[in-house]
């Protein structure tokens, strides 16, 4: 993780009221932050009551005393008419204090608003920065760790720097919506930083898609759509997954053919003979890899507690699951329910 410069201790000692002037806003990089909590966690040290209301706050506080400054010019110039030179000083004075506190609302007020642009600009850049990060980066030296592991099914795109139709894929778009699927990766290779690896992989053209299963590692060759949709059909087709286009689960995600088939054995089969599917569902899910994987450990422990429960168990925590689903604020939290609630489904149409 990159080292972050430190507050300056006038900015530390000024506390929570403090507002930033533009000079003084931080020098980040939002590389630094794994995630953007912790980004969000930092820019509010620097300036935690920072809000809209209050920079309108400070406009309406810029304004007021620009009313009084002419009030009181107005008072003075009427003294100096009448000759009330003492007098026509002292409106005067008040004019000028009223002039200057004027003008620190105001810049309090474009202090907010470029720390406001600050603020969001770097909300705009981790984010830009995490959806690159979700490709990974292939080169020789990890290459084999990352495409060849077979718990993983890997897409690659083989491309040039210079390559027109490279930039234009919808490659960072497609790692985002598979992002938290862990037994997926999406990753690239330069190739003309590489040229042995593509070579081996019969490159000639750019961008090349090769998509290397978990089952079959020699490379298969891409030929669908370039669009995201026909890209996330492909993989979720391919791998068992079940994401649309905004990376939000389906109604498909977490479901297995296989695990499908002995659940609908398992609800139909008598008292004895579930001790006997239950450990085929166990034997089952124990083969799976990658992303399917996650889904076979569910099975296990929802097979285990509709049999312990008895038949109503499924569809009563397949109601529970999406009531907290909707009230969930973790997507993660959110997900792991969704894939439960859509296996439970299975058990309770059965």
């Amino acid at each position: 993780m990159m080292q972050l410069k430190m507050m300056a201790p006038s900015m530390q000692m000024r506390g929570f009221s403090y507002k930033p002037q533009k000079s003084e806003l931080p020098d980040i990089n939002v590389d630094a932050f794994e995630d953007e909590s912790e980004l969000l966690k930092f820019l509010r040290a620097y300036h935690p009551t920072y809000c809209v209301v209050n920079q309108q706050e400070e406009m309406k506080k810029y304004l007021a005393q620009v009313e009084r400054k002419k009030k009181y010019e107005a008072e003075a110039r009427d003294a100096r008419e009448k000759g009330n030179t003492a007098e026509a000083e002292s409106w005067a004075k008040l004019a000028e204090e009223a002039g200057q506190k004027a003008q620190e609302h105001l810049e309090s007020s474009e202090n907010m608003i470029a720390y406001e642009n600050f603020w969001l600009g770097k909300i705009n850049e981790f984010r830009e920065y995490q959806k690159k990060k979700n490709v990974v980066v292939l080169t020789p030296d990890n290459f084999h760790e990352i495409v060849l592991d077979q718990n993983k099914d890997v897409l690659v795109e083989f491309y040039a720097p210079g390559c027109g139709q490279c930039k234009s894929l919808v490659y960072t778009k497609v790692a985002e919506v598979f992002k938290h699927e862990e037994g997926v990766v999406i990753a690239k290779l330069d190739t003309d930083a590489h040229k042995s690896l593509g070579e081996k992989y019969g490159v000639s053209g750019f961008p090349t898609l090769k998509f290397f299963p978990k089952d079959n590692k020699t490379g298969q060759e891409y030929d669908g759509g370039r669009n995201l949709d026909e890209f996330v059909s492909f993989i979720n087709e391919k791998v068992g997954t079940g994401r649309d286009s905004k990376g939000k689960l389906t109604s498909k995600a977490g479901i297995v053919e296989s695990l499908d088939t002995l659940v609908k054995e398992l609800v139909a089969a008598s008292e004895d003979e579930k001790k006997a599917i239950l450990s085929r569902i166990e034997e089952e899910a124990g083969n799976l890899k990658g992303s399917t994987a996650r889904y076979g450990m569910l099975y296990t422990s929802l097979a285990k507690q509709y049999t312990e429960n008895g038949s109503g168990y499924a569809t009563k925590e397949a109601k529970l699951l999406g009531r907290l689903i909707s009230k969930s604020t973790s997507p993660l939290k959110a997900e792991e329910l969704t894939l439960k609630r859509n296996i439970l489904n299975t058990f309770a149409s059965s």
